[in-house]
């Protein structure tokens, strides 16, 4: 169990439980604070920030435990949605930063830990020691301290140590390794919400199969646009991938021409966009806010210009989000509801002057033309 997840958790959380105990009430007491009307700002992190998950199945633990999810963060309208401004950035490179950024999934603390915790103490280890022994032997044995080389040949202490040591060494480091190989790849709830993410050249593109399936175009912000609007230039986008927070998602990737390859660090997540292959993962995130990410695999001329950027909501302003989009709820929530009517498509624009392509719709959507139609 990763120990910096239940640290993370903020110890107010238990004073409601602990006087309800005392007062010998039996039942959980109401939250300490209320959740934000609409329309109201959140002025601290801790009182949206879903609960720590510290077991592999997210879900189950996102299910056993009551979270302030559900309470609307940032300036919303009364009727549709506005994104979340840039006080909300969790997820971004740090100037001068030697480390990885801070994370906010559960395999991204275990993740982190394991490093800080087992891998960059054991290489500096090693690397001290080699360095110890290499300087030793310079010294000790050079040829003007020994005129005689030693003809020793065999030495069984020593091929023992340098044998045993080494094995377990790899025993110790394997337990965490195959912990977190198997909590990067478990296979996401069967109720949990599918994004299907699509690489293009050179943009994303995110749709929504239980929603409607309406596909949101995703093109990086000119840098002047960007930085007048407080966003970090080469990061920001038109329209981001918005999901709800504190539930598990099942995420889908695929390419449409070349390989992609979907990564946000903050969020311990990558996986590549392969044409005609779908590949699956599913993301747990913690804390409302927006996550950035990149490309991370070569796909072309305008690869540096395919940013991720992912914002996390309560569930309710995920709705309004998916309503605003012409999207549907799904499931038990649009019973009797009437699908509304999918607004057409928008023809996709490129964020950045003069990309050869970027922002075209790819050639797959559109019909090709009939030889009437081309005689008229």
């Amino acid at each position: 169990m990763n120990l910096g997840i239940l640290a993370s958790r903020p110890a107010r959380r238990l004073l409601p439980l602990l006087a309800a105990l005392a007062l010998g009430s039996g039942a959980m007491p109401a939250a300490a604070a209320p959740a934000n009307e609409p329309g109201a700002a959140v002025t601290s992190v801790e009182d949206t920030q879903s609960p720590n998950v510290a077991s592999e199945n997210v879900s189950a633990a996102a299910a056993a435990e009551p979270s302030t999810n559900n309470a609307v963060i940032g300036e919303q309208p009364a009727n549709g949605y506005t994104p979340l401004g840039p006080e909300w950035i969790k997820g971004q490179p740090s100037d001068g930063a030697l480390t990885f950024q801070e994370q906010h999934t559960p395999d991204g603390h275990y993740a982190l830990w394991m490093h800080d915790a087992i891998l960059l103490p054991l290489i500096v280890a090693i690397c001290l020691i080699v360095l110890g022994l290499l300087l030793w032997v310079v010294a000790r044995y050079n040829r003007r301290a020994n005129a005689v080389p030693s003809r020793t040949s065999h030495n069984t202490l020593i091929e023992v140590i340098w044998t045993a040591v080494p094995v377990l060494i790899l025993v110790a480091i394997a337990v965490p390794s195959i912990t977190l190989l198997s909590r990067q790849y478990r296979s996401p709830p069967e109720d949990s919400l599918t994004v299907k993410v699509t690489g293009y050249q050179w943009y994303w593109g995110y749709s929504y199969p239980d929603n409607g399936g309406f596909e949101v175009i995703s093109n990086m912000t000119d840098e002047a646009d960007a930085l007048a609007r407080g966003l970090p230039p080469q990061l920001a986008v038109d329209n981001r991938m918005v999901v709800p927070v504190g539930e598990p998602i099942r995420i889908q990737t695929t390419g449409a021409d070349v390989i992609h390859s979907f990564g946000i660090p903050s969020l311990w997540f990558k996986i590549d966009a392969v044409p005609g292959r779908l590949n699956e993962r599913v993301m747990f995130i913690e804390e409302p806010g927006i996550y950035y990410g990149q490309c991370f695999e070569l796909c072309g001329a305008r690869h540096a210009y395919m940013p991720v950027a992912i914002e996390a909501v309560p569930r309710p302003q995920f709705e309004a989000w998916l309503l605003s989009k012409g999207g549907t709820l799904g499931g038990a929530e649009a019973e009797g509801q009437a699908a509304p009517a999918l607004s057409p498509p928008q023809e996709p624009e490129s964020g950045v002057e003069g990309a050869p392509g970027a922002g075209a719709p790819p050639t797959g959507d559109t019909a090709p033309a009939t030889p009437a139609a081309e005689a008229a």
